[in-house]
């Protein structure tokens, strides 16, 4: 069964941010499965469905994504897909 989880990128805007998000990505195998970006003013944002293998990989991948948020001054969050439409749901 498939398993996808929901990053969601939040920063201001500057070069660079696709480029490094998904770098860690694709260093860990995950695959981009949909894609949606926008800049609001200054303000980047971006949400990404990835195709997850390994659940239990989640924590490690959050960890990678450590150094690209402090260099970059970015707010990276990823959750399973169950977990985000169980957070949102109205």
């Amino acid at each position: 069964m498939q398993k996808r989880a929901v990053v969601s990128v939040v920063g201001k805007d500057q070069v660079g941010i696709i480029s490094k998000v998904t770098t860690v990505l694709s260093d860990n195998k995950m695959n981009i499965l949909d894609i949606s970006q926008t800049i609001l003013q200054d303000f980047f944002t971006m949400i990404m469905i990835i195709d997850i293998k390994d659940t239990t990989n989640l924590k490690h991948l959050q960890e990678q994504f450590k150094p690209v948020e402090n260099e970059l001054g970015l707010k990276i969050s990823i959750q399973l897909e169950d977990v985000f439409q169980a957070m949102h749901r109205v």
